[in-house]
């Protein structure tokens, strides 16, 4: 027999989602949250009025919080990596020193 450890996320004694990592459940739970927190804020605009698409909306947002955060300049985007050059050899870097001092 096999022991299963799952977190369940309830929202007003309604199960809303299982997970197998305390961290997934977490992470969903706080999305939630800034959905309750979202849902007030989109109402009073009354650009949209079906209110599916006002929790439609609301989790689209929580989900790219990141993303809103940097278009509202409350974050900055993270820095792409660029790839260094490879080193060179001792080999290519004597023929480099060589052709230049042909060169001159």
């Amino acid at each position: 027999m096999a022991v299963v450890t799952q977190y369940v996320v309830v929202r007003n004694g309604v199960e809303k989602m299982t997970f197998t990592s305390k961290a997934e459940a977490d992470a969903h739970d706080k999305m939630l949250d800034m959905v309750d927190e979202l849902l007030p804020l989109l109402e009073r605009s009354e650009a949209v009025s079906d209110e599916q698409k006002l929790e439609d909306l609301a989790f689209f947002l929580a989900r790219e919080r990141e993303q809103v955060l940097i278009a509202l300049g409350a974050k900055k985007p993270a820095k792409k990596k660029t790839a260094k050059p490879a080193a060179k050899t001792e080999t290519e870097a004597k023929s480099e020193t060589r052709a230049e001092s042909e060169a001159a």
